[in-house]
């Protein structure tokens, strides 16, 4: 009864409309590990938490194939870390899926650049050292009813690292999952 009520008060949109921006509200939990270890599901999680909010722009599709994305990114950390953090990435997202008349599904790879106030500490626990401006890598899968496919549920691991030493020497910093809800308008 209450997701009958739900879906009811959800804006039914044209699958077909013209959505180039979205946000997206989020949450996440940092690991204690590489981002080589932490794609082999070797990792613990840390004591440390963000909430974000992204803005994207898609800027270009190719033939329902993929899209071109850009996002600017506003982060909370607290628990063991805390600082804000601000991040902008350009966005490669691969659409179509063999089940997408079922759930719409996407997969993205982005890369840019990271901001943080101050140099976050669980970043220099597990790594050493870090600093305030580093480089910054996420993934994602999004998921959505075709029904409602301006409404999308996104999960991802967010990377910082100095790019192998590009960025003032840091060779890894920090790597987290995150969820989110994201809206296309």
């Amino acid at each position: 009864m209450l997701a009958a009520i739900l879906t009811a008060l959800i804006p039914l949109g044209n699958a077909n409309a013209e959505r180039n921006w979205a946000a997206t509200l989020y949450a996440g939990q940092l690991t204690d590990e590489t981002l080589g270890n932490v794609l082999r599901a070797d990792f613990s999680m840390e004591d440390a938490y963000w909430v974000g909010l992204g803005l994207t722009r898609r800027i270009y599709t190719y033939r329902h194939y993929f899209d071109l994305e850009v996002e600017g990114q506003v982060n909370k950390f607290f628990g063991d870390q805390d600082n804000w953090e601000f991040d902008f990435l350009g966005y490669v997202r691969w659409l179509p899926f063999p089940w997408d008349r079922y759930l719409d599904t996407s997969f993205a790879a982005g890369a840019g650049l990271s901001y943080a106030t101050s140099v976050p500490e669980v970043e220099v626990q597990n790594q050493g050292d870090s600093a305030k401006f580093l480089g910054a890598l996420s993934f994602e899968f999004t998921f959505a009813l075709p029904r409602i496919p301006q409404w999308n549920l996104v999960a991802g691991i967010h990377h910082r690292s100095g790019a192998g030493g590009t960025f003032s020497g840091i060779r890894s910093a920090s790597n987290g999952f995150d969820i989110g809800i994201r809206f296309w308008f």
